[in-house]
């Protein structure tokens, strides 16, 4: 039996909030759309909502946590349009909602970093 990776559970159970958020409250999640996306906000919202409960599992699963964490390393590259959106959006607002907006966009790469470096540490 594998032993548990705790960098693992960590990355699932981030996904595993994040993807729950964008059901229980999606209106910030809406906002953050880019509007040259076809469809509805809310669809987006829900869809990449899904998409992290379905990483969140597939990482907490060790047969599956390879390609899952390499699966979220794109996602966390592929939502970034959305950050600088909302960077953009937010660049009226008061100084610390301002500084929160701007600082999700290095937090990115990291992230990106952490879901390679899982799916690099999994068994093959």
């Amino acid at each position: 039996m594998a032993v548990p990776d705790p960098s693992a559970r960590l990355l699932a159970r981030l996904l595993a909030t994040s993807g729950t958020a964008h059901f229980v409250v999606p209106g910030p999640f809406d906002a953050m759309i880019p509007r040259s996306l076809p469809g509805s906000p809310r669809a987006w919202t829900y869809a990449s909502g899904a998409a992290e409960l379905a990483l969140a599992a597939g990482i907490a699963l060790p047969l599956t946590r390879r390609t899952s964490a390499l699966l979220a390393a794109g996602l966390f590259a592929a939502v970034f349009p959305a950050n600088v959106k909302m960077a953009r959006d937010w660049r009226d607002r008061p100084a610390p909602l301002k500084a929160a907006a701007y600082a999700r966009l290095p937090l990115q790469a990291p992230l990106v970093l952490w879901a390679l470096k899982v799916s690099r540490s999994a068994e093959a």
